[in-house]
């Protein structure tokens, strides 16, 4: 038996031209893309904070301990002081109101009728548990979220950044 009757039964070498080659690499390195992007959301999801009008929480039927935003205003009559830097007041959107707690100082422009946005925890039954409070930093500002659901709820006085009158 000669090396030429040998050489058909074994399986010829395939050889991969430069086009495929290229492909496979692309298709590797978009893989290890999409990995790490799928890891970097993964480690993300705890610090990935969703914004809330207070009609939306009682909407959405958010689950207690949902780390968020709260946005709205500061309800008329609703500011409570406690001892030390204790407050406590409500966030609506006229039409609902979510209970706030916070324990810390309040930025300047904090009053009763203004925009805020509050970040902290949703306890469940109405109640809300801010780490931070955000108020709006002249009389022509309004958070986008804010003023979005504002808008929704028909509360917005468009240019000016104020609320409009309660409705009777």
């Amino acid at each position: 038996m000669t090396a030429a009757q040998t050489t058909p039964l074994q399986p010829a070498k395939r050889r991969v031209s430069r086009k495929q080659r290229r492909l496979a690499i692309i298709a590797a390195a978009g893989t290890v893309l999409a990995l790490a992007a799928g890891l970097v959301l993964f480690a993300m999801r705890d610090t990935i904070v969703f914004f809330y009008g207070p009609t939306e929480i009682a909407e959405k039927g958010v689950a207690p301990g949902t780390r968020m935003r709260l946005g709205g205003l500061v309800e008329a009559g609703s500011v409570q002081r406690g001892p030390g830097h204790r407050v406590a007041f409500a966030v609506t959107d006229g039409k609902t109101a979510v209970k706030v707690s916070y324990d810390g100082l309040l930025p300047d422009l904090f009053r009763e009728g203004q925009g805020v946005v509050t970040e902290g925890v949703f306890e469940g039954a109405g109640r809300f548990r801010a780490d931070s409070v955000l108020a709006k930093h002249d009389e022509t500002y309004m958070p986008r979220e804010v003023a979005d659901t504002l808008k929704k709820q028909g509360h917005w006085q468009g240019e000016t950044g104020a609320a409009a009158p309660a409705r009777p």
